[in-house]
């Protein structure tokens, strides 16, 4: 059997091409401050964003960087944010209930006041965060995280270190 040579091109073609992880127009849409739930913002650089209340309901973060971030109040109920880079972000009053945060980094990140009702922490790093006020944070969840000495949470949850 002969394979011809267009198609054993094109097929070499498509295996070579990289995959769009991401969408171009959706990440910039949110850096110049619109909401965008649902968005695909894969491995976005968001680092030093200023919003507040930004609507990111459902969307995908997975690796992105949003440190030093000011995101006060945002919406990221069901947000995929699994090895998220937020290193000193603010984000107080946020929304991350139903969020995926496995192997999120939150060093020194103020989280007081945010809504964790049923966020996933596993292997999460907490080190160094405030998340005094914190809303549906259970020790079940906290024990799936880790932290230091510096980690400020609710009164009667503890977290192990890092």
């Amino acid at each position: 059997m002969r394979i011809r040579l267009p198609i054993v091109l094109t097929v070499l073609a498509l295996a070579t091409t990289p995959a769009v992880a991401q969408n171009r127009a959706q990440i910039d849409s949110v850096r110049n401050g619109q909401s965008c739930p649902r968005c695909n913002l894969f491995q976005a650089d968001l680092t030093r964003l200023e919003r507040s209340n930004l609507n990111l309901t459902g969307a995908r973060l997975r690796q992105a960087d949003l440190s030093l971030t000011v995101l006060n109040r945002a919406r990221l109920a069901g947000a995929d944010l699994r090895d998220l880079n937020a290193f000193g972000a603010v984000m107080q009053g946020a929304d991350f209930s139903g969020a995926d945060l496995t192997n999120a980094s939150l060093v020194g990140a103020s989280l007081r006041n945010a809504d964790w009702t049923g966020a996933k922490l596993e292997g999460a790093n907490l080190s160094g965060s405030d998340l005094r006020g914190a809303r549906g944070l259970s020790m079940s969840q906290i024990s799936r995280a880790c932290g230091d000495s510096s980690t400020q949470l609710p009164q009667g949850l503890n977290i192990s270190s890092c």
